[in-house]
């Protein structure tokens, strides 16, 4: 303020200044403090709902194993009333896990899809995939279990990705395609910790010799 050589002048400046913007001033603080509210009863409300909707799921997954079909009915309309919420995906788990205590694979297929289409995370969306892949190849749909590992995932899936594919292709004949995909998987994997695709890798080498 060395630009103003009295106390009066300063005075008279900040006089000045109030009355050219005091009322933007004051309107612009009323405006924050009514956003600051907001964002806070925003917050409040999210937890709020993120709390009622887990209470929801619980009660849900209360009834699984009881009564099939109170919660089939009930996990399905929760997954309708909740669908951008993680619980979909769970729910869509749960009853993936119920239709497959049936050998339902057709549902179980359903409810996959629904838990990928639902997903809010890529995790629980690679599982979700990895998954409705080895069914497909349960029901013979091998082209459509290489679509739907044709998206991108995480790489931590690599290596159930890579195997599943091998799986997909040697039910297709393909055996080159099935050595390169479980060799790929082995690879991420490695052989200690994933005997069967050793395993699946030598029994194919062994069909290979006898072909020839």
């Amino acid at each position: 303020m060395d630009v103003y050589q009295t106390e009066e002048q300063q005075v008279e400046a900040i006089k000045g200044f109030w009355k050219e913007n005091g009322t933007a001033v004051i309107a612009g603080l009323v405006l924050g403090f009514a956003g600051f509210i907001g964002f806070n009863y925003y917050k409040d409300a999210q937890l709020a709902n993120e709390v009622e909707t887990s209470d929801a799921y619980q009660t849900v997954m209360e009834s699984a194993g009881k009564d099939e079909q109170l919660f089939s009915t009930s996990a399905n309309k929760f997954i309708t009333e909740n669908k951008d919420s993680s619980y979909a995906s769970l729910t869509a788990f749960a009853l993936a896990k119920e239709a497959a205590t049936h050998k339902d694979w057709p549902q179980v297929a359903k409810h996959l899809t629904t838990a990928i289409e639902s997903a809010t995370n890529q995790g629980i969306k690679a599982i979700a995939s990895v998954r409705l892949a080895r069914v497909q190849i349960q029901l013979e749909q091998y082209t459509e279990a290489l679509v739907t590992l044709s998206v991108t995932l995480p790489e931590s899936f690599k290596g159930a990705v890579e195997e599943t594919k091998g799986d997909a292709y040697f039910k297709q004949g393909k055996a080159e395609l099935a050595r390169n995909a479980y060799q790929t998987a082995l690879d991420v994997e490695g052989q200690a910790n994933n005997s069967a695709l050793q395993m699946k890798l030598n029994d194919l080498a062994q069909l290979s010799s006898i072909a020839k």
